[in-house]
């Protein structure tokens, strides 16, 4: 095939209502040139990258609808909203795997091109990481104090399956999608430049560890154990076996 010709036509022409209304000329103009390309996996790089900004800046704005509707207690919408957050981040996840079609070589010459950049310089990521805490307080305000409710009265002592429910519940899928993407960016990391690279001092390593180990939400996390260790303490924390003993 002639590479130039099929090259040419891939920005269209961008003079169709389709294209013009998508801005496809610029969009397609985004990525470096196919000629300065490093290797023939830097195209990937960038579009599943600028892909990602694109779905974290749809769910930093999603959400603050969410706020919106969370202080207007308008479950419905909330609930709806977050459905469309989940997939976003699930997409989101997904798209990592992309990456893993490329080896360590061919990445050491695409991270020459990065200088000292990171996913931790991310825009999307960044504000994403400020969102969180906006949105419980709406929550709380709205939906538990507001009410005489508790984490624990609605996942237990007086759980009714009600909105605080299913609203705490959308909260804690977020925050469970939100640490599953950092943990496949990890495994990246790990598949393409390893770990233990002393070029990296273990500081990038050290910053995605961390912040896998934090919880948007820890209460939501936090109630579960509280209920199971309760369980335990009324129904013992060792059982018989089904089969009986014989």
């Amino acid at each position: 095939m002639n590479r130039e010709l099929f090259y040419a036509a891939m920005a269209g022409e961008g003079t169709l209502d389709y294209e013009m209304y998508l801005q496809t000329k610029a969009l397609l103009s985004c990525q470096t040139p196919f000629s300065d390309l490093c290797n023939a996996d830097e195209l990937q790089f960038q579009v599943v990258h600028q892909i990602e900004e694109l779905w974290m800046k749809l769910i930093a704005y999603t959400l603050l609808d969410i706020d919106d509707y969370l202080q207007a207690e308008n479950t419905n919408r909330v609930i709806t909203l977050f459905r469309r957050v989940h997939l976003a981040q699930k997409m989101m996840i997904q798209q990592v795997a992309l990456l893993e079609t490329m080896s360590p070589k061919e990445y050491q010459a695409i991270r020459a091109r990065l200088g000292n950049g990171s996913g931790q310089e991310s825009p999307g990521f960044r504000i994403l990481l400020r969102m969180y805490q906006p949105i419980w307080n709406s929550f709380q305000a709205q939906y538990l104090d507001k009410h005489g409710l508790t984490i624990e009265k609605i996942y237990d002592s007086h759980y009714n399956h009600g909105d605080a429910y299913v609203v705490a519940e959308a909260l804690a899928e977020f925050d469970e999608l939100f640490q599953k993407f950092r943990y496949e960016h990890m495994q990246l990391i790990h598949r393409t430049i390893g770990f233990g690279a002393k070029s990296l001092k273990g500081r990038p390593v050290e910053i995605l560890s961390e912040g896998m180990s934090h919880k948007f939400f820890p209460e939501l996390w936090e109630i579960r154990g509280q209920m199971t260790d309760a369980w335990g303490a009324e129904y013992g924390v060792k059982r018989d076996s089904l089969g009986g003993h014989h």
